[in-house]
C-alpha cells in the first residue's frame, strides 16, 4: 500500500479502515529526549528523526490567569505558582510529575473570584504561533488537534486539590458542577472563536484522569451524575463541528467505558495496562465503536526483549480493522535508551503495517 499522510492514517483509523500502517503518536519526557541526544540522536525533533506521525496542536489558555512567579529555585528543583493558582515544586533532573504544595481556590468564595477571571478573550490564544504554523500543518496534511481541559482532573490536580474535590463531589456537588461547566463553557467559547477565524481542526482531545491502580477515584453514580453530563456536552459540541473527540484518562477506568461509548466518545487513551486495563479485551468489547490509542505497557519499554515480545503480541490484535494508534500506556520514561526506542519503533512499524 502506498505511503499515506498522517491525516489519511488517522482518518482511516477512525473509519475502522486499514491504512499503510497504524499511526504512531507518543510523548517522551524532556529528560528522555535529553538522554537520546546524549546517546547520539542529532536533534531534539524525535518525531522527524524516527519518521513518526506529525500532528498540529492548537492550545488555548483556559486558566483564571493568576500571576505566575518563581518562589524558590535551586540546581535541583523549582517552586513556583501557576495560572491556576496552584503552588508547585518541580524537580529538574527527575522525570516526574510536580509536587502540588498549595492552592488558591479552596472554597466557594475563592472559586467565585477565579470564575470571574475565566471569561473568553482573544488574548488567551497565541495568534502569531497559529499564523506561522497552521498553513504548514495543512500543507503537510497533518492531523490537527484542538486541546480542551475540563472535568475532574484539572479541578482536583490544578485548581482545588484532590482531597478537597473528592469531599466536595459528595458534600457540595453543585459547586463541582459549576466548576466543570465553567471550564467547558470557556473551552467551547474559545474553540468557537478559533473555528470562526478559520483555524479548523480534525479532533478535540482533553485529559481527565479518572482512575488509578485497580479502580476509579469515584463511584459510577458520581461519574454519571456529575461528570458524564459535561463530557457528553463536549462530545456533542465536537460532533456538531464534524470533528472527533478523544479522551486521555489514566488509571483503571474499565467501569466507565460503556458510558463513554454511550455518549459517543470516538477515541480513548492511554489504556493503562499497569493500572488494570487490558487493551486487547477493550478492543474485543468496543473496537467497533472506539478508537484505541496506547495500551503498550510502559513498564517494559526499557527491556528490549520484553517490549518487542509485547508489541508482537498486542499490536496485531489492536490494529484489526483499523481503529488503533500506537503508543505506550502513558508516556516514554527516561529509562528507555535511544537503542531501545529505535527497536520499538521498528517493531511498531513492522507489526503495525497492513
Amino acid at each position: 500500500m502506498p505511503a499515506m499522510t498522517t491525516k489519511e492514517r488517522f482518518s482511516r483509523m477512525y473509519a475502522r479502515k486499514e491504512a499503510d500502517r497504524i499511526p504512531i503518536l507518543d510523548s517522551p519526557w524532556q529528560q528522555t529526549i535529553d538522554r537520546w541526544v546524549s546517546e547520539g540522536m542529532p536533534t531534539r525533533d524525535y518525531v522527524d528523526y524516527f519518521d513518526l506521525d506529525k500532528i498540529g496542536t492548537i492550545r488555548v489558555n483556559y486558566t483564571p490567569r493568576y500571576a505566575e512567579s518563581v518562589i524558590e529555585e535551586t540546581d535541583e528543583y523549582k517552586i513556583y505558582t501557576t495560572g491556576w493558582g496552584a503552588t508547585l515544586k518541580s524537580w529538574k533532573h527527575i522525570a516526574s510529575t510536580p509536587d502540588f504544595l498549595d492552592f488558591k481556590v479552596i472554597d466557594r468564595e475563592a472559586w467565585a473570584e477565579a470564575k470571574a477571571r475565566m471569561a473568553p478573550s482573544r488574548d488567551r490564544v497565541h495568534w502569531d504561533r497559529l499564523e506561522e504554523h497552521y498553513p504548514v500543518w495543512r500543507k503537510e496534511d497533518r492531523w490537527i488537534i484542538a486541546g480542551m481541559w475540563f472535568g475532574f482532573d484539572v479541578t482536583h490536580s490544578w485548581m482545588v486539590g484532590t482531597e478537597r474535590l473528592l469531599v466536595a463531589l459528595l458534600e457540595d456537588p453543585e459547586w463541582c458542577v459549576d466548576m466543570f461547566d465553567t471550564y467547558l463553557d470557556l473551552n467551547i467559547a474559545m474553540l468557537d472563536m478559533l473555528w470562526d477565524e478559520g483555524y479548523t481542526f480534525d479532533e478535540v482531545q482533553w485529559p481527565d484522569d479518572m482512575g488509578y491502580k485497580g479502580t476509579t477515584f469515584f463511584s459510577l453514580k458520581v461519574y454519571r451524575d456529575l461528570i458524564k453530563p459535561v463530557q457528553k456536552r463536549a462530545i456533542e459540541w465536537a460532533h456538531s463541528k464534524g470533528v472527533k473527540a478523544r479522551l486521555h484518562s489514566c488509571g483503571d477506568i474499565n467501569r466507565f467505558i460503556p458510558d463513554l461509548v454511550e455518549i459517543g466518545l470516538d477515541g480513548l487513551n492511554p489504556l493503562e495496562v499497569k493500572a488494570g486495563v487490558d487493551p486487547v479485551n477493550i478492543k474485543r468489547l468496543y473496537g467497533d465503536k472506539l478508537l484505541l490509542h496506547g495500551g503498550v505497557n510502559a513498564v517494559l519499554w526499557d527491556d528490549a526483549e520484553a517490549i518487542i515480545d509485547e508489541i508482537s503480541r498486542v499490536v496485531p490484535i489492536l490494529k484489526e480493522n483499523g481503529g488503533y494508534i500506537f503508543a505506550s500506556d502513558h508516556s516514554i520514561p527516561n529509562s528507555v535508551s535511544l537503542a531501545n526506542f529505535t527497536q520499538i519503533i521498528d517493531a511498531a512499524k513492522k507489526h503495525g503495517a497492513y
